[in-house]
């Protein structure tokens, strides 16, 4: 329509009261368009000190991606606490003295002490925290809910995670079928073990709660990426004892897969964590020396990865603290750094995980290791390691 002076009208249109969405997504594009993620309730139960814990895991409809976990102990029965805590700085973790994860054909996912699977791994691995902030939310020992144990009080929580994703939606497990659904098993350190001879009167329990991350069954013809691929998370010795100062090769357990990130724990004698390690550490990998570093140098390439040990105000002064302390003992070589020089957690393509295979032999050497104390002390493996059920995926497909 035209006015008078030649110029187009422009004709309004009212907007009508805005409709619910009634349209499904169309088919097509990667697994997580059409499967939201959820959270659901496992179990809230107590669980007592020295004694097996395992209730069975319920279905949920659509796929696991790893289990959340708290460990709430410390209420008093009668009034006592403890004098002074006997775990060293393992404590409160070590309240666990061997967590398993199994598939539902009993192939462990996770399987190690309590320090190990509820702070090492989730730390070295990526799957849970990423290291934003310094690497501050790595460390399960940095999250709002945790809850330090003191030398005055029995109370403690642990806040932790499970994790089967290793990048995003790959590696998860089936939840839908309850015939085929992982296990949670927990063996329970002592009161004494964990508190020493001071204990008073606490409680003989500790509470459970663990909760379930998943993927909903989505309403379209999808799966996740590489179905039945698993990251498996197993501690492991390695051979053979280290004495002080030795000039020594230490052989790592014989693996088979992709490896993500090669966790190491120098431990004492007596089991504790020790910072033993060689001036100039080494790696050799089928009798090639992969690397060959200052023990310094390879302190900063983990900050550099993963944030652990990046201090606040570095070059400032001498009184800087880490976000993220790198735990006494622990060592790491991370490959999970295909998009750039920092580990981003579920994001990775996979193109730099190590391929193994059961005949490779990876060794640390030391030329040689440092003065020891308690000796011998043992060089023990945490290692990130996929077995893929068919190629393994690469690239990004869920995006």
């Amino acid at each position: 329509m035209t006015t008078p002076g030649g110029a187009t009208a422009v004709v309004g249109t009212s907007a009508g009261r805005p409709q619910p969405q009634t349209t499904a997504e169309p088919q097509g594009g990667p697994f997580i368009r059409h499967a939201p993620k959820g959270r659901r309730p496992i179990y809230d139960t107590n669980a007592t000190y020295g004694q097996y814990f395992g209730p069975p895991i319920v279905a949920a409809p659509g796929w696991y991606t790893g289990y959340r976990i708290q460990i709430i102990g410390g209420t008093s029965t009668s009034g006592g606490a403890v004098a002074a805590t006997a775990a060293g700085d393992d404590a409160p973790e070590s309240i666990v003295s061997l967590l398993q994860v199994k598939d539902a054909w009993g192939t462990n996912l996770l399987s190690g002490p309590g320090m190990e699977m509820l702070r090492l791994v989730q730390l070295l691995s990526g799957q849970f925290g990423v290291n934003a902030s310094g690497g501050a939310v790595r460390d399960p020992w940095n999250l709002p809910a945790r809850v330090a144990v003191t030398a005055a009080t029995t109370a403690f929580t642990i806040d932790s995670y499970l994790p089967f994703e290793f990048t995003t939606a790959y590696g998860v497990i089936a939840a839908a079928n309850a015939a085929l659904l992982p296990s949670v098993q927990f063996t329970m350190n002592t009161l004494a073990a964990l508190f020493g001879g001071g204990v008073t009167g606490p409680a003989t329990t500790a509470e459970m709660v663990l909760d379930a991350d998943f993927y909903w069954l989505p309403d379209v013809p999808a799966d996740p990426p590489g179905i039945g691929t698993t990251c498996q998370w197993i501690y492991q010795p390695c051979n053979p004892p280290i004495p002080s100062q030795a000039t020594q090769r230490v052989q790592l357990p014989r693996l088979g897969g992709y490896l993500t990130v090669l966790g190491l724990d120098l431990r004492d004698s007596l089991n504790r964590r020790v910072d033993g390690w060689a001036t100039r550490p080494g790696v050799f990998i089928d009798g090639v020396e992969q690397i060959n570093t200052r023990l310094t140098t390879w302190q900063d390439d983990i900050a550099l990865a993963m944030g652990i040990g990046a201090l606040t105000n570095a070059g400032q002064t001498s009184a800087g603290t880490a976000f993220s302390p790198r735990p006494v003992g622990i060592l790491a070589v991370n490959r999970k750094t295909s998009l750039g020089q920092s580990d981003l957690g579920l994001l990775d393509t996979g193109e730099k995980f190590l391929s193994t295979n059961p005949g490779t032999q990876v060794e640390i050497n030391g030329a040689p290791w440092a003065t020891i104390t308690n000796t011998p002390a043992t060089l023990n493996a945490i290692i990130g390691q996929i077995v893929p059920s068919g190629p393994l995926v690469q690239g990004l497909p869920e995006l």
